[in-house]
């Protein structure tokens, strides 16, 4: 979950065309989207987004993933506590990012959350653990150590609870990279909201982790990211909204949801010089396989 760069005063973009090929949003929020879930799922099944990951960033927003992964089909849950949300529980959250103004907790308050993500991430319909991760633009220096002891908590969680790892990764390619070849990577990894290079990309290829691309792979200036997904071999491709974050072109700045997918396979598409239905096929299976269902 990047910072917050949505206007959800402005109207929703319009429902693209359809999909031929029913495709998954590898992660999306739609616990921040306006609309009830009922209407955000159906919103997207009408365009051929016939499945989502709903993602949690905390504890409450865990809980309410895997609740909601319970009682619709087409909904897997992740759960985790986010990178900037491990520093906050430690040493407090003062300035409510959260939206929980915390005094600091300390390793017991650090200890407890994560207890109750690993409960959660027992659950059959959580199908991943994430996002975690490592983000230096938001947490300044004091709160990198706290960072690096929730990922690699949240990296064996995942190995042992057989869950593939969603990654957060902000301003910190190599120290994350770093932390996932000491701890040992889970079977199943898959970088959220891609936001390297290519010669990143095809490291993550070496190592047979899922790239998942969402809206700023269509935004003009953005051609390094679209030279990183040429080089990603298609059996690691995913796509995502991380709405209501992360609109992408031409609807940059308006409120995002699952239902938009289909923008964003459909300019991956031009760059890999795929059909779309070709494209989609392999999003469909990729994720399928990425996440266990």
């Amino acid at each position: 979950m990047p910072k917050k760069d949505d206007d959800r005063s402005t109207p929703p973009p319009p429902l693209p065309a359809p999909l031929a090929v029913a495709v998954a949003d590898s992660h999306t929020h739609l616990d921040m989207q306006s609309g009830t879930p009922e209407e955000g799922l159906a919103k997207a099944a009408s365009v051929g987004v016939a499945t989502v990951v709903q993602v949690g960033c905390d504890v409450p927003g865990s809980r309410w993933a895997a609740d909601l992964a319970a009682r619709f089909e087409q909904v897997h849950a992740a759960v985790a506590l986010h990178p900037n949300e491990a520093p906050r529980i430690f040493l407090g959250d003062p300035d409510g990012w959260s939206g929980q103004r915390r005094e600091p907790g300390g390793q017991a308050a650090l200890d407890a959350a994560l207890a109750e993500i690993d409960a959660l991430a027992a659950l059959p319909q959580v199908r991943a653990v994430g996002e975690t991760g490592l983000d230096y633009f938001r947490t300044g220096p004091e709160g990198v150590e706290i960072q690096k002891e929730s990922f690699r908590r949240h990296i064996a969680m995942a190995k042992r609870h057989g869950k593939a790892l969603v990654i957060h990764d902000r301003d910190a390619h190599e120290d994350v990279i770093a932390v996932l070849l000491e701890e040992g990577a889970p079977e199943r990894t898959v970088f959220h909201c891609y936001s390297g290079d290519a010669e990143m990309a095809k490291v993550c290829a070496e190592h047979g982790w899922y790239l998942s691309f969402a809206g700023p792979v269509t935004f003009k200036a953005n051609q390094p990211l679209r030279d990183a997904l040429a080089v990603t071999p298609l059996d690691r491709i995913l796509v995502e909204t991380d709405a209501p974050f992360l609109t992408p072109h031409p609807y940059r700045g308006r409120p995002n949801a699952p239902y938009l997918i289909p923008v964003t396979v459909r300019s991956m598409a031009d760059t890999l010089g795929l059909s779309e239905d070709a494209l989609a096929t392999a999003i469909a299976e990729n994720t399928a396989r990425a996440f266990g269902y």
